[in-house]
């Protein structure tokens, strides 16, 4: 690996890489190359899910790589329609078939769901898949403060990590304080935004210039520099090398002042509000 990756320590003792690659839209049979491109890269943490119809492909790339299971960090997720403590057993089953291997490193509710009412039982089938080893560790994606609190009270365990949408126009400040306090990791999906807009951002523009950086990279490193487990997607193998410098980013707190003032607020926010999202 051509840089050391930080890890961040779960709750439960386990750890995790900051950096990781996730393949969301890459299809099944595209995955398998571009996470070869990944690992040579020096990724080993790679984030997938059943409903990115890709878990298949992330075990082909397994079982090629040459590399040693305890290894690579791998987190699925459980999707909306399989919700429930016997509906989320059988699809966790699902998806080590797929990938191929006897445990995951992490397993997450994808979305909450609160309409459907159906989270804290299926919380409950992760502490389950987390006590028999076949998750080594548990957490959520798309979680409100309310709602981690809910899971808690019901059955006395915490989620390892929440991750949600954040990026400099959506930097989730008072989740982020939530999850601090109770020793909650974040973690960032759609960390570059979407469509290009925040790449172009003239204040990230102007730091990227200071530090011979992209903007891609400077973002990263913000994520990075926050705390944050961020997973950078990209099919491009140059692409994918150059997120993975980003490690060698260091930005100052000059920077990092900038960057917090482009903060929008829930305007910032590009797909749905985990709060009232509702779907199958």
């Amino acid at each position: 690996m051509s840089r050391q990756v930080p890890q961040v320590t779960f709750l439960d003792g386990n750890s995790i890489d900051q950096l990781g690659f996730g393949v969301w839209q890459i299809p099944d049979e595209q995955v398998a190359p571009v996470l070869a491109a990944a690992l040579k890269a020096g990724y080993r943490h790679i984030d997938t899910a059943a409903i990115y119809g890709n878990e298949a492909g992330v075990g082909r790339a397994i079982a090629a790589s040459g590399l040693e299971r305890s290894e690579l960090f791998i987190t699925t997720k459980v999707w909306n329609s399989e919700q429930g403590y016997d509906k989320t057993l059988a699809a966790f089953d699902a998806s080590l078939q797929k990938l191929g291997t006897d445990y995951v490193d992490l397993y997450l509710i994808h979305w909450l769901q609160p309409k459907r009412q159906l989270y804290v039982d299926t919380w409950k089938a992760l502490v389950q898949l987390k006590e028999s080893g076949r998750a080594r560790s548990i957490g959520v994606a798309n979680f409100t403060i309310e709602a981690l609190e809910e899971l808690h009270e019901a059955t006395g365990v915490r989620p390892v990590i929440n991750q949600v949408e954040t990026h400099p126009y959506f930097p989730q400040h008072e989740l982020r304080a939530y999850e601090k306090e109770h020793g909650i990791i974040h973690e960032s999906w759609s960390p570059l935004g979407q469509g290009g807009e925040l790449l172009k951002d003239p204040v990230l523009v102007e730091i990227a210039e200071k530090h011979g950086a992209s903007t891609a990279q400077v973002v990263i490193a913000w994520h990075l520099a926050l705390g944050n487990v961020v997973i950078p997607k990209s099919v491009t193998e140059s692409r994918i090398v150059e997120n993975f410098a980003a490690l060698g980013v260091n930005l100052d707190a000059e920077d990092l002042e900038k960057i917090a003032g482009l903060d929008r607020g829930a305007e910032g926010r590009i797909a749905s509000d985990p709060a009232t999202a509702d779907f199958a």
